[in-house]
């Protein structure tokens, strides 16, 4: 038998309600999956950025015997009471430099964790199409790289988004993020095939992606001038630090 108009109008409006509310339900009761999905994934970029986890390594783990974290200011201030978790580096990327609050994780020694091995701060920046972002490992001399984890959320497959790999990564092993006092970071120079083993302050670029290198050395220097205070804070050894986990 045909229906009329108005029952399917009608039908379709009842199924889109249903479908729609059914999504929504299904929707808040994964977010706490997702959440901790992302954390668990932020912890195993920052765990990365200094050494080599192994296949079937638990992160969470790892993560609560070696990080030892805290907030900081553009003045190198700890910031009291807040936790790297509370701190959104995505909506403090859009505040002025000198107004961000910034995370900083300290990796403790393995045998003692009252020595600190290295320290890992996060990045964010701009690339060609969109957003990069990723974590600088810092030796404890809070100048030799230690590693470096980088990701994008558009730069072009097989040009700029090889800041994503391990071969590009690897570039910055070991290089100096500062001359004398002065911050001046890692630069990626522009070309590809060049060698760059003499330069502390320099690597290799990427073929065809030079704007990329471009936002990536941009992020670099931004982020790293912005610790600068906590970097002479640690360094004269004038301030303590109140660990939270």
């Amino acid at each position: 038998m045909r229906q009329s108009n108005g029952y399917i109008i009608m039908y379709a409006t009842i199924l889109t309600v249903v479908c729609g509310v059914l999504l929504a339900v299904a929707s808040e009761g994964l977010k706490p999956l997702q959440q901790a999905n992302i954390e668990l994934e932020q912890k195993e970029s920052i765990l990365s950025s200094v050494f080599t986890l192994e296949k079937g390594d638990d992160v969470a783990a790892i993560y609560e015997q070696r990080v030892k974290s805290y907030v900081v200011d553009a003045k190198g201030n700890v910031v009291d009471g807040k936790k790297v978790e509370e701190v959104d580096v995505v909506e403090e990327y859009k505040k002025p430099v000198e107004q961000r609050l910034l995370p900083v994780y300290e990796i403790v020694s393995e045998n003692d964790p009252n020595v600190i091995d290295s320290y890992v701060l996060p990045l964010r920046g701009y690339g060609l199409w969109n957003n990069i972002w990723g974590f600088i490992a810092l030796d404890k001399d809070l100048n030799t790289v230690k590693g470096v984890r980088f990701e994008h959320a558009g730069e072009t497959p097989g040009l700029g988004a090889r800041i994503a790999t391990e071969e590009v990564q690897q570039r910055y092993v070991g290089k100096k993020i500062a001359d004398g006092s002065q911050i001046v970071a890692v630069q990626m120079m522009k070309g590809e095939g060049n060698d760059y083993s003499d330069s502390p302050h320099k690597v290799d670029g990427m073929s065809g992606a030079t704007i990329t290198a471009k936002g990536l050395n941009n992020m670099l220097t931004e982020y790293l001038k912005a610790y600068e205070s906590f970097f002479k804070s640690k360094s004269s050894n004038k301030q303590a630090v109140n660990l939270n986990k």
